[in-house]
């Protein structure tokens, strides 16, 4: 039986942006953990705080979009952009 190929379309990129502080010891701490967690959950660093992960459909990213939202620091910026594999 042949598997079906993924259209670029479908396939979407998520890219997780971020600019956390890390002056004091918690802020430090807590950069670190939301690195761990986005390495842990299987996205890919591309710069030190810029991270990937490639997806089956939109479906799939919704998903993470709420575990990353559900894990953000306390402070800091962090933005999320999803992109189709034809764009990326």
């Amino acid at each position: 039986m042949e598997l079906p190929l993924l259209n670029r379309y479908e396939l979407m990129w998520m890219l997780v942006l971020f600019d956390l502080p890390v002056v004091e010891k918690y802020e430090r701490k807590e950069a670190t953990q939301f690195r761990n967690f986005l390495l842990d959950n299987g996205f890919g660093m591309i710069q030190y705080s810029i991270y990937t992960k490639l997806f089956s459909g939109k479906d799939a990213c919704e998903k993470y979009y709420k575990m990353i939202k559900d894990n953000l620091p306390s402070e800091g910026k962090v933005d999320i952009i999803t992109i189709t594999d034809k764009q990326y």
